[in-house]
C-alpha cells in the first residue's frame, strides 16, 4: 500500500459540504478514486471499440477464429512442456 497526501483548495462552501457528507475521509475519497479511474477506463474501452468500428476491419471467420484459438492452445502446451 503506498501512502499519498493530498492537498486540496476549495471553496469554504464546498469544503464544509464535502466534510459534512465525510467525503474528505480517507475511505470516502479512495472509493471516489476508484470510481473516477473505472470511469476512465470505461470510457477508453468505448472509445477503443469506436476506432474499430471505424476501422472497417471485415470479421474473422469461424475458420479463422478456430484457427487463433489452436495457436494459441498449441502456443501453451509448448511454454507447459518447457522445462
Amino acid at each position: 500500500m503506498t501512502t499519498v497526501q493530498l492537498t486540496l483548495n476549495l471553496s469554504d462552501g464546498l469544503a464544509q459540504a464535502a466534510q459534512q457528507a465525510g467525503l474528505l475521509e480517507p475511505t470516502a475519497i479512495e472509493h471516489l478514486l476508484r470510481e473516477a479511474v473505472r470511469l476512465r477506463d470505461r470510457d477508453g474501452f468505448f472509445e477503443a471499440a469506436d476506432r474499430l468500428a471505424a476501422a472497417e476491419i471485415p470479421p474473422l471467420s469461424l475458420e479463422e477464429i478456430q484457427a487463433e484459438v489452436n495457436a494459441v492452445r498449441a502456443a501453451a502446451r509448448h511454454i507447459d512442456r518447457q522445462p
